[in-house]
């Protein structure tokens, strides 16, 4: 058969089999992390947060038009997309190796069938390996922009090896400028793709460089990391800037309009690139005119951001940092309010703040003109050094926490100030090998689990494993037994190490471009984001193009044993071998080992979270919200399927903005504007962005309407002046109260009118911190004019600084917090949880939903660690409130729903403990039977983890051994024990207690270390 006609027919066997890989394992609906917001914004067409993704957004719109007016199905379309590209992805991978290949066997004298068969042999054994990749799977079943953004990079690396195979023919140029227009596209959808550039360039200087030398090649390598930059920083950023300051001419200098200025720069750079193209032409310059060409097309490509200002200047729902100017764009763009990473020079981070500097101007748009919003500051250390990796700041919230970390990874005692070489034992060991390695480990060796395991390089969490010497380890079977589990042997490492090997044999400079591509997708990008201890969640995401890379290689193993086979049989059975031997020794095993890991197909929590989230909530409730996972599916469930749009969801990650609080004071889907009164001139960026407490003594607690009139009044009396003579307005007390009429309470349903004498005639509480944020401010209005017309509510995730100090009249509902002016309870203990518990019986009991929970075929680590814990802890606190408001029956009815809804599991410890609460509440309700099923689960749990670090500790491998587990696994076992003995489960109570005394005896040692 023809090479063409096979490699074709091929390449798109490939997109078959991975896109029906990825369809028959999609998310059936909304994920966890961004998905949410991503789709929310491609089906409204709206502003999602930075860099922002106009491309992708609108490729999303169309996608989500498939749904055919059924909004459940709008996220399983824009689902469908990522899983289209990743299955396209797969089919360019393939071209590129066979390609590749070819090149490789180009000139060998036995060139029939038997080449054919390994070059297609090579491409559909690399091409399926990285199907079948944990990292790449992950990101081919929900809406995410890396699927998308690895298809641009798998087409303009392919275009590239096009262009080569064709560049000695005429207009072979035209696949550069195709590259150029794919590179533009892709910075709206991620700027992962702009890392093909240094390896592209090399290709081109192989290809068309008159002399070939290693000072040549150093060149041509610095030239294409120039045009990286130029792309990066000028065309995607200063573009954006230049078109600011034209605009701040027009409009400030000239009276114009806003966007004047801005127009007029555009057209002069559109002439600007057409002159260069008519006088390259002209003068007959092909170099010049392939440059200005490219340049034309980037921008062509990169235009797709002017959704931006335009969908911002509408107003969406959505509409992160509202950028409808050139200023506010360019500040979106390159995320300028995320602040800067300290690259070549900077503070380690035990350096001191010891001054500060204005930097730039901040300018924001007014009414008729740009005005001044005040300047960034620069900060001054102590001390500074070269390539700060362990950096962090005092002005950065996670200070402490990342301080700790820092100090406990390297094992810096107290005191100890942090050396040049702690700083590049940090880069190896964290950022490059636990934050890089570890994740290219998962993708060719194996994996113990899906759990986070950025803390630790030797335990179980997180941590790769080939799974050769696991049977001598004693694993504990909910490692073993999980659908996460998936050890590979080493074998697609092995492969693509044999390939790696053998390409740098025979192809120097392809597998120097190869090795390129892997580092700048891969160790580059660690250099680059310089990531400052514990982040949210696992980065692996960030490195799939190198991973990409590496999956070349293993399709090139293939050729490689087939030549090594070939020394003891002829070409023909060496070729269909290690075709065979290499298929089922890595995509195979890969299939079979990660599908179980991978299917989400049953899985519907991160929508039914955020379903319970938002009906916890009473009617016209304002919700805030914290972070990603209490936020973004919440904004899926409300813009794309109606769910309860009468809530106003407040993301007090976002709140601090000038432009959120502003949205805040519209109205939102069927939500009133917000009780905030305070005029935009008051808080716009640089007024009142942080209002300190100067103490002014006082006596009793302050209405909060009066402390919020104190804070945002312009009378000089309620300021206070700073040595860099700034007068500004200060917290006189933190003493708060709030005036409650409790009839109005009643009258507005904030309550039951049989709960009115529960009401207090004033609220009391403490403000917890040294000074007011723009976001505390907005919710102190919020407070002061909301007259309990709307009720007040907090996500069960909210950290108790969210809360001002609040907690001792909020209750839970379900999901959420309700602010309700109750009398505090004086002999409840500190910390217990307060329950509306017959409201909040309502909410849980027949309004939630379970997410499939207990049926799904997989279920991801955010689901086990946060939505089980939480429905858990739910239903707990539910049964001990009803219990404690004496409604024992529905305590048991409440418990029963739990147990018949949600699967019996321990994903850790702390989940464990939480199930303990459980079964004692069970107990108490005198249901022995569901009581002693989970004693059992929770021994059994405990035994497992228990039996490991035994085994950890008889080897002396302290490093492995979960030390915390162990101290809570054996007071947990003291714990059960008691509790069966008090409810007289003597049989089971013996056995616990004969465990304990066991597990006392085998850890008495970890008493003495």
């Amino acid at each position: 058969m023809h090479y063409n006609k096979t490699n074709n027919i091929l390449g798109w066997l490939c997109f078959a089999i991975a896109s029906t890989t990825y369809i028959l394992t999609l998310e059936p609906s909304v994920s966890f992390w961004d998905c949410g917001e991503f789709i929310s914004c491609a089906y409204r067409l709206q502003v999602s947060h930075q860099p922002g993704y106009p491309m992708f957004a609108m490729l999303g719109k169309a996608f989500s038009l498939l749904a055919m007016g059924d909004h459940t199905k709008v996220a399983f379309f824009t689902n469908l997309m990522s899983a289209l590209a990743s299955g396209a992805t797969i089919m360019f991978l393939f071209w590129t190796i066979t390609s590749l290949a070819k090149k490789l066997l180009n000139g060998k004298a036995d060139a029939g069938k038997s080449q054919l068969m390994l070059i297609m042999g090579s491409g559909l054994v690399g091409a399926l390996a990285f199907t079948f990749t944990d990292t790449f799977w992950f990101s081919a079943v929900e809406t995410i922009v890396f699927a998308m953004s690895s298809l641009c990079t798998s087409v303009v690396f392919w275009a590239i090896l096009k262009w080569e195979s064709h560049a000695d023919e005429p207009g072979a140029d035209r696949w550069i400028v195709f590259i150029a227009y794919i590179i533009g596209l892709s910075i709206g959808i991620h700027l992962l793709n702009l890392l093909t550039i240094p390896a592209i360039a090399m290709v081109y200087y192989f290809r068309r460089g008159k002399i070939i030398s290693v000072k040549n090649s150093i060149i041509a390598l610095f030239s294409g990391i120039a045009i990286l930059a130029l792309i990066q920083f000028g065309i995607r950023g200063y573009t954006i800037y230049f078109a600011a300051w034209f605009d701040f001419f027009f409009v400030n200098t000239l009276r114009l309009g806003f966007g004047s200025g801005a127009i007029v720069f555009f057209l002069l750079l559109s002439g600007l690139i057409a002159g260069g193209i008519w006088y390259s032409i002209r003068r007959k310059k092909p170099l010049l005119n392939l440059a200005f060409l490219c340049i034309a097309f980037i921008y062509f490509g990169y235009s797709s951001f002017v959704y931006i200002p335009i969908r911002a200047s509408a107003n969406t729902d959505l509409d992160n940092s509202h950028p409808d100017n050139a200023f506010t764009l360019y500040g979106y763009v390159n995320m300028v309010q995320y602040g800067q990473t300290p690259l070549l020079s900077g503070p380690y981070f035990d350096a001191k703040n010891i001054d500060e500097k204005d930097g730039s101007t901040i300018y924001r748009k007014g009414k008729s003109e740009y005005e001044k919003a005040g300047k960034r500051l620069d900060y001054v250390y102590d001390h500074n050094t070269l390539l700060p990796r362990m950096w962090s700041t005092e002005s950065d919230p996670y200070y402490a926490q990342n301080a700790q970390f820092y100090k406990q990874w390297l094992r810096m005692g107290d005191g100890q100030a942090p050396t040049f070489t702690d700083n590049l034992k940090w880069l190896f060991s964290w950022q490059i090998y636990q934050m890089y390695a570890r994740y290219f480990l998962w993708n060719f060796v194996g994996r113990y689990n899906d759990m986070d395991g950025q803390q630790n390089t030797a335990g179980i969490n997180g941590n790769w494993t080939s799974g050769i010497f696991d049977g001598a380890k004693h694993l504990p079977q909910s490692v073993l037994q999980s659908t996460n589990y998936t050890p590979l042997y080493a074998l697609p490492l092995t492969l693509g190490l044999i390939g790696a090997v053998y390409h740098f044999r025979r192809k120097k400079r392809d597998a120097l471009v190869i090795a390129l591509l892997f580092f700048f997708t891969g160790i580059a990008i660690v250099l680059y984001v310089n990531q400052n201890a514990i982040q949210p969640r696992e980065r692996d995401y960030s490195y799939v193009i190198s991973f990409y890379a590496f999956a070349i290689w293993i399709g090139l193993g293939v050729i490689a044993l087939a030549e090594l086979v070939q020394i003891k049989m002829n070409a023909r059975f060496a070729a269909i071998g290690s075709f065979v031997i290499c298929l089922l020794a890595v995509p195979v095993l890969l299939l079979t080992k990660e599908w179980k890991g991978h299917d989400r197909s049953t899985k519907l929590t991160p929508h039914d979270m955020a379903y319970d989230f938002l009906n916890s909530c009473p009617k016209n409730a304002i919700l805030f919200t914290y972070g990603d996972n209490d936020t973004y599916s919440l904004w899926y469930d409300q813009e794309v399927e109606g769910i309860r749009p009468d809530v106003r969801i407040v993301c007090m990650s976002l709140f601090s903005g000038d432009w959120y609080i502003h949205q805040m004071q519209g109205k939102m889907n069927a939500s009133a504007a917000l009780p905030i009164t305070l005029p935009f001139e008051k808080y716009k960026e640089g007024i009142r962005d942080v209002l300190y407490f100067n103490d002014a003594k006082i006596a009793g607690p302050v209405e909060v309407k009066d402390i919020f009139d104190f804070l945002t009044s312009d009378d000089s009396r309620t300021k206070a002046s700073y040595q860099d003579g700034a007068a500004l307005n200060y917290l006189p007390t933190k003493n708060f109260k709030l005036t409650v009429n409790p009839d109005e309470v009643v009258k507005n349903g904030v309550v039951s009118a049989d709960q009115q004498d529960k009401l207090t005639n004033t609220m009391e509480w403490k403000y917890p911190s040294n000074y007011v944020t723009k976001d505390n401010l907005a919710m102190l209005d919020i407070l002061a004019h909301n007259n309990w017309k709307r009720p007040v509510c907090f996500t069960a995730f909210m950290p108790t600084e969210g809360m001002i100090g609040l907690q001792p009249y909020l209750y839970k509902e379900g999901f959420v917090y309700h602010l309700i002016p109750f009398k505090p309870d004086t002999g409840a203990d500190k910390g217990e949880v307060k329950t509306n518990s017959l409201v909040m019986y309502n909410n849980v009991v027949n309004k939630f939903k379970f997410g499939n929970f207990k049926h799904a075929k997989n279920l991801d680590n955010v689901s086990t660690t946060m939505f089980y814990p939480d429905m858990l802890a739910t239903f707990h606190e539910l049964a001990e409130g009803l219990i404690k408001d004496g409604h024992r029956d529905l305590a048991l009815k409440a418990i029963h729903k739990f147990d018949e809804q949600m699967p019996d599991i321990n994903p850790d410890i702390d989940t464990a403990a939480q199930k303990f609460f459980m079964a004692q509440t069970a107990y108490k309700l005198d249901d022995l039977k569901l009581a002693n099923k989970y004693v059992k689960s929770i021994d059994n749990f405990i035994a497992d983890q228990l039996d490991y670090n035994y085994a950890m500790l008889q080897k002396n491998n302290m490093e492995a051994m979960d030390q915390r587990t162990v101290q809570f696994g054996v007071q947990l076992l003291s714990g059960l024990a008691d509790t069966t003995k008090n409810y007289h489960q003597q049989d089971l109570s013996l056995q616990l207690q004969a465990q304990l005394k066991d597990y006392e005896g085998k850890f008495a040692a970890l008493a003495g270390r």
